[in-house]
């Protein structure tokens, strides 16, 4: 048997490519007995060949509270993307203004008071993992609400449907455009909508380059032509692809191109929340006139509402689908279908698989239980990968040293029978101030030690918000030197405070 789905040609035949499925219970649940008979036999009468070419989706507008929720984040999250990068900052004189920056020529990244330097990629990379741990919750608990609701694939898609709407109408509209010859009025409409696309596409291509450098200088460079080519190239690179993502490929990148879809299955369990056809209630389907009794009939009228207002073109009756991105669109459209009938709302909605099998057999339902093992332990290692950033933020030192052996040659013999061995000495001065430094070895206490390019009283100096480097000396007596290789401790003091920073290296000596 292949599992199907119901997408419209643009020709109002109904037509079913055949797409992945996502299996178990997790990925929807189980359905009663006999319903589950019924809708297979409907996949086997519909079944099509496993490939297929692409058939242009026409999403329905609709109103309802998924709709209102989708719109909210829709414009919370593109003021966010487009605004951030005008945000301001007093860092001090010298320091960029700008509140978030990834600055590549300075190798600096800003982020309101927070300054990374290149070593500390370790706070970067525990943002990445909270992420990744917060994506992994919400999962748990609401099933894809990342696609449906704040993906950016997700946002710019609905952005330029909006856009597509109010130029060109809405579906029904659309799929006559689409089917009428060329003339003037559709050449103009489809101008218009491409235009715009290219216009928001710009936009998204520019913002994102105003992440690396300061927003009102690259606006001003970019129109007048001083820009460089770099950024002529990536502001070009991100208008194309979102032209072609949001414009084009849209449910295509969904379906075939991210790789999310096949990895949440491992997050889900009979307790998180998907967007369900319930079956128990909807079955049998089919048409219900006004006035009769609904005595052996479904609530599902078989309008397929829920297919026209779907972003990926699929019928949610089929069950849990790899292509459904949880916007729960398909809730809006029923819900107003279930009003107009007279039959109780919440045909398809957000619910456990545990409930749906539980109704299905005739039981009652459970509470839904947030507080669960998996969710437990997501919380758990979230709030332990926050700490960690938080505390290592809270400690880090305004002072760094990096020392590095030179290795040609690995030590010298000198004169007097010591033994040299040389090293390149980096200082980090985090600070936005000019500041002097003594160094000396910790251990071995008997090793004595030569700064080449230091003051003649051995200072060293750092300027504000810079690595200063030094070439080092350090000797032995060959008698210290008890192995071809032991440790070496510097210790670098600010001398206008009590700031300081130690590193252990090695000490290379002769074969004993």
């Amino acid at each position: 048997m292949t599992d199907t789905v119901l997408r419209d040609s643009g020709n109002g035949k109904r037509v079913t490519p055949s797409r992945e499925r996502q299996a178990g219970p997790a990925a929807g649940g189980p359905e009663g007995p006999d319903n589950d008979e019924r809708v297979a036999s409907r996949r086997e009468q519909r079944a099509e060949p496993l490939y297929i070419g692409r058939i242009k989706v026409y999403p329905r507008k609709v109103r309802g509270t998924m709709r209102r929720l989708k719109t909210a984040m829709l414009l919370l999250l593109l003021a966010v993307y487009y605004a951030a990068p005008w945000l301001r900052w007093d860092r001090g004189p010298g320091a960029p203004d700008q509140a978030l920056l990834i600055d590549l020529p300075g190798r600096r990244g800003y982020f309101l008071w927070v300054e990374i330097w290149p070593q500390e990629v370790y706070y970067l990379t525990g943002i990445l993992v909270l992420a990744a741990l917060g994506l992994f919750l919400a999962t748990s608990l609401f099933g894809r609400v990342w696609c449906g609701f704040t993906c950016p694939q997700t946002v710019w898609t609905d952005l330029f449907m909006w856009v597509e709407r109010a130029i060109e109408g809405d579906r029904n509209a659309r799929m006559r455009l689409d089917k009428q010859p060329l003339s003037v009025d559709k050449a103009a409409r489809k101008i218009a909508k491409h235009g715009a696309w290219l216009v928001i596409a710009l936009l998204t291509g520019g913002a994102w380059a105003m992440y690396f450098t300061d927003a009102p200088t690259l606006v001003r460079e970019f129109f007048t032509g001083q820009a460089s080519l770099t950024v002529y190239f990536f502001v070009g690179l991100f208008t194309f692809t979102t032209y072609l993502l949001a414009g084009w490929a849209r449910e295509q990148v969904c379906t075939y191109m991210c790789p999310w879809p096949r990895i949440q299955g491992a997050m889900l369990d009979e307790d998180s929340l998907n967007v369900t056809y319930r079956t128990w209630r909807g079955e049998p389907r089919g048409k219900h006139k006004a006035g009769t009794s609904w005595e052996g009939h479904g609530d599902c009228v078989d309008c397929f509402s829920c297919v026209a207002v779907c972003p990926t073109g699929i019928d949610i009756r089929d069950g849990a689908q790899l292509e459904c991105i949880g916007c729960g669109l398909c809730i809006d459209a029923c819900n107003e279908v279930m009003t107009k009938v007279g039959r109780p709302q919440g045909l398809i909605a957000f619910d456990s698989a545990r409930n749906l099998a539980l109704q299905s057999a005739g039981q009652p339902r459970v509470p839904w239980k947030p507080i669960r093992l998996r969710t437990i332990v997501y919380v758990a290692l979230l709030l332990l990968v926050a700490a960690g950033v938080v505390a290592a933020l809270g400690t880090r030192s305004t002072l760094d040293i990096n020392v590095l052996p030179e290795r040609t040659p690995l030590f010298v013999l000198l004169k007097d029978g010591s033994i040299q061995n040389a090293y390149t000495l980096k200082i980090l001065n985090k600070q936005r101030l000019a500041r002097e430094f003594t160094l000396t070895v910790a251990s071995p206490a008997n090793a004595r030690i030569e700064i080449v390019g230091a003051e003649p009283d051995g200072t060293l100096a750092a300027k504000p918000d810079h690595v200063a480097t030094y070439r080092v000396l350090v000797s032995l007596p060959r008698a210290e030197v008890k192995d071809e290789r032991q440790d070496l401790t510097f210790v670098l003091t600010d001398k206008a405070g009590d700031d300081s920073a130690r590193h252990r290296t090695v000490f290379r000596g002769p074969h004993s």
